[in-house]
């Protein structure tokens, strides 16, 4: 398996996950097979730049935003984020993502 592939699948289900989709709500949404969704998932085939422009289209994701380079050192910061979360009750965990959305919106539309 390439590793290109496999960052490239990687990097789908990560934005997949954030918009709260299954591989089947997202297969169906973009019409195509779930199985085949889950395997570019894994890195496991090679998909068409027409098909990963429809996958992004689907998930409402530029491919600017999608192909952008991460900062290591922002992910380690959302690790320990998520890491935090693990032993918090549902209600918890449901207040700090109300808080975040808000505090996202705020930041969202005081940048432009």
């Amino acid at each position: 398996m390439s590793i290109f592939l496999i960052s490239v699948g990687e990097k789908i289900r990560t934005f997949r996950k954030s918009k709260g989709l299954t591989q089947e709500e997202l297969a169906e949404k973009v019409q195509l097979q779930s199985s085949y969704i889950g395997s570019i998932e894994r890195g496991e085939r090679n998909i068409s730049l027409l098909t990963l422009q429809k996958i992004l289209d689907g998930l409402e994701v530029s491919l600017e935003i999608f192909f952008r380079k991460e900062n290591l050192e922002q992910r380690e910061i959302v690790s320990k984020l998520v890491s935090s979360l693990n032993f918090r009750s549902e209600d918890e965990v449901k207040l700090i993502y109300n808080l975040t959305e808000e505090l996202v919106r705020f930041l969202d539309k005081n940048r432009k």
